[in-house]
């Protein structure tokens, strides 16, 4: 690598300042605008021919991240094994700032060696098939694509194939559907737990993408091209690929950002990370990409993830010197992800956009429920009042 290619995201199209090349750390600056979408509204016959969604008036963000900053569940596509998983929040970080920044506290954690799953829950669509929705998201067995009645921690060495997913949501429960509460509308008999939100969160993840072992056929949809995504935590607990755009809030712009994810076949060791939001572009689906990529090591595990920092900073690294500790102090991460040359590093700067929210619209500012701060007692017991009201509210 010669140099650290710079991309300018505008209205359309993105101009590239070098062609796409192998790095270790991909960054994207300038990471949020003031923006809506429309939630769904309701859901009727989910399991039908007949099933038909509506949308809610827009739901407006604003600030670093934003959408991102929302609640996310956390994807995963075979061919990959999962060894661990760490979710992340700071209540100030600014990369390259170790000053100003704050310690990172570890919120969620999954380690397959120990069978660990604190604040983690594994779910998959393997439910109720409906024509319109697709299956509906439910446990998923330890293997990870399995329905299951009750949550099962995924079992060890678990190997992915292609075209497999699960997810990862946190393991606090969501009220009763409906307009206006934390979860929003979702598809009924469906198990639905909360993402992980804030502005500031980091995820982080040890793992292995191996060469798929099965010969390729027209059965598979992505053959061989394993990924990680973040999904807006409404999408999956309405349809994650519905054939009724209103019945997901994901063509609306409420956020995807893919982490680690192989676009095609013809680039199947290559690891490409996109932003699906607006910010400054009208196709959502081949969204904000960077033209630079993370290798795919088919042989060997890997260990990296991705910072959101305060500041509107989006980073995503790999590392064999990642470490997955309850607490991070900001030398530690800072000394990680600014250990990259020029040459192993590249950088795509989004669209400013200024749009002036409504004052009469509702708003979403991301608030987490799992940050420790000043004043934040949910944090402490959350857990315990949302058990109590879910049982109410059913």
């Amino acid at each position: 690598m010669l140099f650290q290619g710079i991309v300018l995201a505008t209205a359309g199209f993105c101009q590239l300042a070098a062609a796409a090349q192998a790095f270790q750390k991909v960054e994207f600056t300038n990471v949020g605008f003031n923006g809506s979408f429309t939630p769904v509204k309701s859901i009727k016959n989910p399991d039908k021919d007949s099933c038909s969604c509506t949308v809610d008036d827009a739901e407006w963000f604003t600030g670093s991240n934003a959408p991102i900053s929302a609640g996310v569940s956390v994807h995963f596509r075979g061919p990959l094994t999962l060894h661990k998983f760490a979710f992340y929040n700071s209540s100030e970080f600014s990369i390259g700032d170790n000053r100003t920044s704050a310690d990172w506290n570890r919120v969620a954690y999954y380690d397959a060696s120990s069978q660990t799953a604190d604040n983690v829950t594994f779910l998959t669509n393997a439910g109720t098939d409906s024509p319109v929705l697709g299956k509906a998201l439910t446990f998923a067995t330890s293997n990870g694509t399995g329905a299951s009645s009750s949550a099962s921690v995924l079992a060890e060495n678990t190997l992915l194939s292609s075209d497999d997913e699960f997810s990862i949501f946190s393991n606090i429960t969501c009220p009763k559907s409906g307009t206006g509460k934390s979860c929003g509308v979702y598809r009924s008999g469906i198990t639905a737990y909360h993402g992980f939100s804030g502005v500031t969160k980091m995820f982080l993840f040890e793992f292995e993408m191996p060469t798929e072992t099965q010969s390729n056929s027209s059965s598979f949809s992505y053959y061989d091209m394993p990924a990680i995504w973040l999904l807006n935590e409404h999408i999956p607990r309405t349809s994650q690929y519905p054939t009724d755009a209103n019945c997901s809030c994901w063509a609306s712009g409420c956020g995807e950002f893919d982490i680690f994810e192989v676009m095609n076949g013809t680039e199947r060791n290559h690891l490409y990370s996109t932003f699906h939001t607006f910010q400054g572009i009208e196709d959502l689906g081949t969204g904000i990409q960077a033209s630079g990529y993370i290798s795919r090591d088919t042989s060997s595990t890997m260990k990296g993830g991705v910072v959101f920092d305060s500041q509107g900073n989006t980073v995503v690294f790999v590392s064999n010197s990642t470490t997955f500790n309850e607490t991070i102090t900001p030398e530690t991460l800072n000394g990680l992800v600014e250990n990259f040359s020029s040459d192993e590093s590249y950088s795509t700067q989004l669209a400013s956009i200024s749009a002036t929210l409504p004052s009469t619209t509702s708003k979403s500012n991301a608030f987490s429920l799992f940050e420790k701060r000043a004043g934040n007692l949910w944090f402490y017991f959350f857990t315990f009042i949302t058990s109590v009201a879910h049982t109410l509210l059913i």
